[in-house]
C-alpha cells in the first residue's frame, strides 16, 4: 500500500468511528485526540478497526505511534504485508 492509500484507510476508519469529523480538515501532523476531541474509547475503536482492515497487530505499547496521521502512516507502512 502507498502512504496515500494508508492515510485514506485511516481516515475512512476514523470517519466510521467519529462520523461528525470533517475528514478533509484533519491535519496529519496534529494529535488526533486533541484535534478531534476523541476520547479513549474512540481511539481504541479506531485502532481495532485499523487492525481489522489491515491485519496488523497493534499492541497497546505502540498506540502512541498512531497519535497523528503522519506517524500512523509510517507505523502501518512498515507492518502491512
Amino acid at each position: 500500500m502507498t502512504d496515500a492509500e494508508i492515510q485514506a484507510l485511516m481516515l475512512r476508519e476514523l470517519g466510521n468511528i467519529a462520523p461528525e469529523v470533517k475528514l478533509d480538515e484533519v491535519d496529519p501532523t496534529v494529535d488526533l485526540r486533541e484535534q478531534l476531541d476523541l476520547d479513549s474509547m474512540d481511539m481504541l475503536n479506531w485502532i481495532i478497526a485499523l487492525h481489522e482492515a489491515t491485519g496488523v497487530e497493534i499492541p497497546e505499547a505502540d498506540y502512541a505511534h498512531l497519535a497523528n496521521l503522519k506517524s500512523g502512516v509510517a507505523y502501518l507502512r512498515d507492518r502491512i504485508k
